[in-house]
């Protein structure tokens, strides 16, 4: 039986082969890992500390393990990341203003690179989306709203701003289950967010980064406003 400081060795001895398997161009997304047998033949340590490894790296969300087909490399980070930033609010460590901070901070940067790099075709998208919001019932604002803001984050064209922003977006929605829908069913707040989705769209469309800020801004002033409400029943 493995002592646990080389278990610990045997752990990393995995991480550090798929590593290794990323950097030589021989893995990459989508690709399948060594079946656990072999992992254990190439490194020289047993298959347990081979399925610790696996089942970190699966929680972590850089693999998936489908059963009976084997382990894929997805890359999926932000899955870990949900998990982190959820145990952080759980224990008080940050709370709904912070998060709000970081999204309107990268939402913000999103925009202003969605500017530059956005094409035609996402802008279709964005004002389609837009034009449901305004027509659709209730119970469908709440995804196309989601959507409105992935798609502006998509258009940045920066995968590491995308996935932040997707982590925040699950977070949010696991501790403030009814925030989001609270403030698209109010009157008032619904058409500022629909002034302040309307100016996203229009900045993206004659390049205004001016209108982008401003547009921005008005969002989360309306969140941050419902926030401090919420806070105050608390």
């Amino acid at each position: 039986m493995e002592e646990y400081g080389n278990q610990e060795k045997s752990y990393m001895k995995v991480i550090n082969y798929i590593k290794m398997q990323i950097r030589h161009g021989e893995l990459s997304i989508g690709g399948k890992l060594p079946a656990e047998r072999e992992l254990s033949e190439i490194l020289g340590i047993s298959r347990n500390s081979v399925r610790e490894a696996i089942r970190t790296l699966d929680n972590m969300g850089i693999i998936s393990s489908q059963h009976g087909a084997g382990n894929f490399l997805t890359g999926k980070f932000e899955n870990n990341l949900v998990e982190s930033l959820s145990m952080l609010f759980l224990l008080n460590q940050i709370d709904y203003n912070q998060i709000s901070q970081l999204r309107r901070a990268l939402e913000m940067e999103a925009l202003m690179l969605a500017i530059d790099n956005i094409t035609d075709e996402e802008i279709q998208i964005l004002i389609h989306t837009v034009s449901q919001l305004e027509t659709e019932t209730e119970a469908n604002n709440v995804v196309l709203d989601k959507k409105l803001h992935y798609h502006i984050a998509l258009a940045s064209k920066n995968t590491l701003i995308v996935s932040i922003l997707q982590a925040l977006s699950e977070v949010v929605d696991k501790f403030i289950v009814d925030l989001r829908r609270e403030i698209l069913s109010q009157e008032d707040s619904r058409k500022v967010l629909m002034e302040a989705h309307n100016g996203m769209i229009q900045s993206l469309i004659t390049r205004d980064k001016k209108l982008a800020y401003e547009s921005i801004n008005k969002h989360f002033g309306v969140i941050d406003e419902e926030l401090k409400e919420k806070e105050l029943k608390m």
